[in-house]
């Protein structure tokens, strides 16, 4: 059965990229994306692009999802849960995540997306979704940027968003460890059989490259297959030269490890 309710023609700024507005089922809730489909009839690797923030905050925007569509993917981007028209409620990497493997698998049902060949993306939170998502999900690669692996540490690392996780999560690390240990993905990652990459800016103050440090620890440790790149002169944000040029090359790393699946 397909997961897609619906799917509306969406403006793109792009002349050889087209832009769906789409509508699919998560866990029984209706839930939005943003689709991009090069054109053509050719088939191409699939693309699952995991926001980050929360609500209006890292909202999907359609030029980003067009640069990674423009290298030859398949691009889909989850609002996630009760965002843009959607039913539910974010809680911050726990339900929302199915959000993310319900993407996964409406990627892996599309007409013109390679089989096996579905490639998994996060930045900021969307770290924590990606790396999930490739728990759960039989991805092809895992690109973290910049991505948040541990919730405790987002916790005691970002003070301004201590009352919105609170109130999302329940409470604080201290008193509902559990709830934040179920968020973290770094206690799982024994399940997880796609190769990572890792990019982070080290003067990044909204997910600090510790976050980084520990994923590429933990995935070591465990004998997996990850690799890292460290800006030492950027933070959460990069220039607009070095973004392009970090897209480029991360998205020509997805191709090489898909190459190597196929």
């Amino acid at each position: 059965m397909s997961l897609i309710i619906d799917k509306q023609k969406f403006p793109s700024p792009h002349p050889n990229i087209d832009l769906f507005h789409v509508t699919y089922y998560s866990s029984g809730l209706k839930v939005k994306g943003l689709l991009a489909e090069p054109k053509g009839t050719n088939l191409l690797n699939g693309f699952l692009y995991l926001r980050g923030g929360i609500k209006n905050v890292g909202k999907v925007r359609p030029g980003r999802i067009i640069q990674f569509a423009a290298e030859g993917f398949i691009v889909f981007a989850p609002f996630y849960r009760g965002n843009q028209g959607g039913e539910g409620f974010e809680d911050f990497g726990l339900e929302d995540r199915n959000d993310a493997y319900a993407a996964f698998d409406l990627l892996a049902q599309h007409p013109r997306v390679s089989a096996n060949l579905i490639h998994v993306f996060g930045f900021s939170r969307g770290g924590v979704m990606a790396l999930w998502t490739a728990i759960e999900k039989p991805a092809a690669s895992v690109v973290t940027w910049g991505g948040v692996s541990d919730m405790a540490l987002t916790y005691a690392e970002r003070t301004d968003l201590r009352r919105m996780m609170k109130r999302v999560i329940g409470g604080t690390p201290v008193k509902v460890p559990e709830l934040y240990h179920k968020r973290t993905p770094l206690y799982n990652l024994e399940e997880m059989e796609a190769p990572v990459l890792i990019i982070h800016g080290e003067k990044d103050e909204n997910v600090s490259v510790e976050h980084s440090l520990r994923l590429e620890k933990r995935l070591k440790e465990l004998g997996k297959s990850v690799e890292s790149w460290y800006f030492p002169e950027y933070t959460h944000y990069f220039p607009p030269a070095v973004n392009r040029k970090t897209v480029q090359d991360l998205t020509r790393w997805m191709k090489i490890r898909g190459l190597e699946r196929g």
